[in-house]
């Protein structure tokens, strides 16, 4: 106890337990990181998981949040690609006959009975003090898409300016 030791990766010494004075500093100018599940007993395990390393977290409407991370979920799909009739077609109306028809590309629409919690999870994403978001969706294509999908809707054209890291869970609900 209040001996000082050097950490492998730290030029500096430190006591015991904490970060090097370069990891606080860059902890402090950091933003929040955003954890999406797939399901909320997801969310709500990651957070139980967290708590004992990270801090208690606050449970809002929609989310968790505590000084580091801001834990959402989405409730399985919350996005699909336009139907077809929802594109301009050249060549007249949709038809069999008319196809295949391929848009140069493919435009993403709320799902009727999830657009709000689509804007939920959107608003986490884009907040002003959010630096990064995990991908903790459930394992596998699906849970994959789902994410991807969410964060193409958010920013649209534009590609996502945060880093985005995969936290790999197989849940069994």
């Amino acid at each position: 106890h209040g001996r000082a030791r050097v950490h492998a990766c730290a030029r500096e010494p430190c006591i015991v337990g904490t970060p090097p004075r370069a990891a606080r500093e860059r902890k402090e100018t950091m933003g929040k990181t955003v954890i999406i599940a797939e399901k909320p007993s997801v969310a709500q395990d990651i957070v139980r998981a967290l708590t004992p390393v990270a801090g208690k977290f606050d449970k809002g409407a929609d989310h968790f949040e505590n000084e580091q991370y801001i834990v959402t979920s989405a409730v399985g799909h919350l996005v699909e690609i336009k139907a077809p009739e929802e594109y301009d077609v050249k060549r007249g109306k949709w038809s069999f006959a008319n196809l295949p028809v391929v848009p140069p590309h493919f435009d993403l629409a709320p799902i009727d009975k999830a657009k709000s919690r689509l804007s939920a999870v959107v608003r986490q994403v884009k907040r002003k003090d959010v630096s990064a978001l995990i991908n903790a969706c459930d394992a596998g294509r699906e849970g994959e898409l789902i994410f991807r999908l969410i964060v193409q809707y958010a920013y649209g054209d534009k590609p996502c300016p945060k880093p985005i890291q995969r936290l790999w869970l197989q849940s069994m609900t």
